[in-house]
């Protein structure tokens, strides 16, 4: 029962929103939140993405049973019933998360929470991902609420390290899926569903993700001109570096197998990242 209820609240990306918004609040300068406020955080965030996660597969049963990648999920394995008390129990963590973060933090960081949660789940679910190939890039900024939120709760005033993180997180989010979309094209061909590599195939797609990492790594360097220092910067470089490393690979062969080195080189790159930016401001801020 406890890995049904962790797929489907996708808590693996809730964990690495979280990360996010920590480490966004880490290196916002200004008096951060106390033990609780840390607390309080990590659970918005986390119950948020839950929210936005299970609505996503409570919506898209007929997708994911059509994908091996996804026909475990519980709704499709009936191992969880479709029913409206499903879309209650996905309120009450969505309000469980924006209110507690709206009592305890302040009500910008609530209004960015609420923000991620309504781009994964309506933006990108509802809206666009059965109808174009940019619904990963639109939809996609829910990542960045979540950099945003966790520097609303130190000052809801945004400096240029925290927004020049939360862009990181906005061009992250396509390379990094697209990745997955190449290994996985013929799955959404199958399903319907119009992810770039099944509009121009997985050559084409490959370049543009290649294209799209060398901004996304342009980039993440910006805030060591803002006040993160060589720490951060050699982290940026090295995820940076070998992320279009594996995207170059991609490029010389797009097979699945290559791809998902792409994709597991998506996330190294942001863990590298944000931990050198956690590392720069505690011990060299």
């Amino acid at each position: 029962m406890i890995s049904q209820i962790s797929s489907l609240l996708k808590l693996r990306i809730g964990v690495i929103m979280t990360f996010t918004a920590l480490a966004a609040m880490i290196v916002t300068p200004g008096r951060q939140p106390g033990s609780f406020g840390i607390i309080v955080l990590a659970f918005a965030i986390l119950a948020s993405a839950g929210s936005a996660g299970a609505f996503n597969q409570y919506f898209e049963v007929d997708l994911d049973r059509r994908m091996p990648r996804t026909q475990n999920r519980p709704f499709v394995t009936g191992r969880f019933k479709k029913s409206p008390l499903w879309l209650l129990f996905i309120a009450v963590l969505l309000i469980a998360g924006v209110g507690s973060s709206a009592l305890v933090l302040n009500g910008v960081a609530a209004l960015y929470i609420f923000l991620g949660a309504f781009f994964y789940a309506i933006v990108y679910t509802v809206w666009l991902k059965r109808r174009t190939w940019l619904n990963i890039v639109i939809g996609g900024a829910a990542g960045s609420f979540a950099v945003l939120a966790g520097a609303a709760a130190v000052d809801p005033v945004m400096s240029p390290v925290p927004i020049l993180l939360a862009l990181v997180l906005f061009f992250w989010t396509p390379s990094h899926f697209w990745s997955l979309a190449i290994a996985k094209q013929q799955d959404y061909a199958d399903a319907g569903v119009p992810m770039l590599p099944v509009i121009v195939g997985n050559e084409r797609a490959a370049v543009a993700v290649m294209g799209n990492t060398v901004i996304l790594v342009g980039i993440s360097i910006l805030p060591f001109f803002y006040g993160l220092g060589w720490l951060y910067l050699t982290a940026s470089l090295t995820g940076g570096g070998y992320f279009i490393y594996r995207n170059y690979q991609m490029i010389l062969d797009p097979s699945p197998k290559i791809a998902m080195k792409s994709f597991l080189a998506s996330l190294l790159q942001l863990v590298v990242l944000l931990s050198g930016a956690v590392l720069d401001a505690l011990l060299l801020g």
